[in-house]
Formats: structure tokens, C-alpha cells, sequence
């Protein structure tokens, strides 16, 4: 699929217009990791990037890779150890 975005000329002074197009597909597919819509495997192949690049990217942007709810992680450790 293919999708035209009308860019302001003054936000691509900087970089070429394929330079842009890769930066927003990295940066919508870190919103639709941290949001929860696309696994770091998908964001990794919609943004065209490797695993390594993906994560500097969200330790670069403080997107953490991952998230455990409250107490979660205190049972996961619980289970480790008795399972050891």
C-alpha cells in the first residue's frame, strides 16, 4: 500500500524526502509499539529497521521494551525462583 503525505517545504529543508518518509515510518511505528497496536517484531519490519535499531530507537525516545503491570514482574520472579 502506498500513502502520499503533503509535507510543508520548511520541514524538509534538513533531509531528502526519502530521508523523511523513513523518519516518519520509524516514528509511527514507535507509536503503534508503545501504544500496544504492533509487537516490536511488526514495528521493526514496518519501519524497515533491524531488532538493534528498533531498540536504540525506543531507548532513544524513553519507550520502554518492557512493560509490566504492577506486581507482575514480583510474580514472574516469584515463580523463577520456585521453579529453581
Amino acid at each position: 500500500m502506498q500513502i502520499t503525505l503533503d509535507v510543508p517545504e520548511q520541514f524538509c529543508m534538513d533531509v531528502s524526502p526519502e530521508e523523511l518518509g523513513r523518519q516518519i515510518k520509524l516514528y509511527a511505528a514507535l507509536t503503534m509499539y508503545q501504544s500496544g497496536s504492533l509487537s516490536a517484531g511488526a514495528a521493526c519490519e514496518f519501519a524497515g529497521v533491524d531488532r538493534f535499531t528498533f531498540i536504540a530507537e525506543c531507548r532513544k525516545h524513553n519507550i520502554p521494551m518492557i512493560n509490566y503491570e504492577p506486581g507482575e514482574l514480583a510474580a514472574e520472579v516469584a515463580a523463577f525462583r520456585k521453579a529453581s
